[in-house]
């Protein structure tokens, strides 16, 4: 058995009893399509085998009694006394309980205890994969109801309203509606997705943890989201059809906001190019191209470090290295940036040589080594349904 899933239930059980349900959700990589979610385009995620796992059972009275494996942290609030907390991992989950409640859900105490392997900090969405495997495990729990789809929009509420971070809805969606060995073309605007299959026999995906995270990532996601607004409301002046930067074209943003401020220009541009890059990246994937593949995601990373503006150093540094490694198809940064894992596409056989000679540079550089992690695509959130 799973050494976090007998974790969570152990845990559980020297806390509250035993569990009634445990919860495995996963985090996610992306594949390209970066900061297009809350554009109204295009992105193309995975789940991931890094997952928060949540036991969760009822209680008598009204708290919720939260426990974390990870920080080896008690918690403990009154059900009709929610409000945001000091405590960071704890406030994930009140998210959903007050996002739930404001919807009209009634709920009860309960018990919970979270346990995962997503590394914090890495732009793999440990947040999105806590709070949808909570809101998952309330909807068991009280028979709540939900639909899948519901279950995600009420997550990224969650993130958005009680946590603050305006993030889209791709990192609760990947979460929820991973498939193995599929990649998921949604579309951010009308919510419909494709699967596509990604089972490259001599490619492997390849994440490296540049082990920083540096204090802008959050506030400067905002910023960006911000700008593309400005972008927006400008072209809807000119063109009132424009409801996001999805419907803009290049030639628009180059007539119409390269004379505004340099920032908005940038970073609009970018998000149309990307979207449109999506799409493109998906023919390559019907075609089975992982080489065409590849070399998008590097035009992604230079669009996100140079017009985006939302990369750093130790990002920019791994990426560079990847170009000129001979097995790597393709290299980007991945997440809102600032920090976080690079994404890479690699040949099998080259994946220790790579590994090796990256980890070397980048220690002589930054005197840290990143972390590695292969990573392959699995299922998304769902009851563990053996004995736990």
């Amino acid at each position: 058995m799973n050494l976090l899933i007998q974790d969570a239930g152990r845990y559980y059980r020297e806390q509250f009893g035993e569990p009634e349900f445990i919860v495995r959700s996963p985090g996610r990589i992306n594949l390209i399509g970066e900061h297009t979610d809350y554009n109204g385009g295009f992105v193309l995620p995975a789940a991931i085998d890094n997952a928060v796992y949540v036991s969760i059972g009822k209680r008598i009275d009204g708290k919720i009694a939260l426990y974390s494996v990870d920080y080896q942290k008690h918690f403990e609030i009154e059900l009709s006394g929610l409000q945001k907390t000091q405590v960071h991992w704890a406030n994930y989950v009140l998210s959903v309980v007050v996002t739930l409640q404001a919807s009209g859900y009634v709920l009860s105490g309960f018990n919970a205890v979270v346990r995962g392997d997503i590394p914090i900090g890495s732009g793999l969405s440990s947040s999105a994969a806590v709070e949808c495997a909570v809101i998952f495990g309330l909807n068991e729990l009280f028979e709540l109801g939900l639909a899948k789809m519901q279950m995600v929009k009420l997550a990224q509420q969650a993130e958005n309203e009680f946590i603050g971070v305006k993030c889209g809805i791709m990192d609760q969606f990947a979460s929820m509606f991973g498939k193995q060995d599929q990649v998921i073309q949604l579309d951010c605007r009308s919510l419909d997705y494709t699967y596509f299959n990604f089972q490259p026999k001599e490619y492997e995906l390849l994440l490296l943890n540049t082990k920083v995270k540096h204090s802008l990532a959050d506030s400067e996601y905002n910023l960006r989201r911000l700008d593309c607004e400005a972008g927006v409301a400008h072209l809807q002046r000119i063109f009132p059809e424009i409801m996001s930067l999805r419907d803009a074209t290049e030639d628009m943003i180059e007539q119409h906001l390269k004379g505004l401020s340099n920032d908005v220009y940038h970073h609009c541009l970018y998000a149309v190019q990307e979207i449109k890059r999506v799409q493109e990246a998906c023919t390559d994937l019907s075609n089975e191209n992982y080489t065409a593949f590849g070399k998008k995601m590097f035009e992604t990373h230079k669009g996100l470090s140079e017009m985006y503006q939302v990369s750093c150093a130790e990002l920019d540094f791994l990426v560079q290295f990847a170009a000129k490694h001979k097995d790597v198809l393709g290299a980007r940064m991945m997440g809102g940036g600032f920090g976080g894992c690079t994404l890479n596409l690699i040949k099998n056989e080259g994946v220790s040589d790579f590994i090796d000679r990256a980890s070397e540079a980048y220690l002589e550089v930054f005197g840290i080594l990143p972390g590695a992690y292969p990573v392959t695509i699995s299922e998304g959130t769902s009851l563990v349904q053996h004995e736990f």
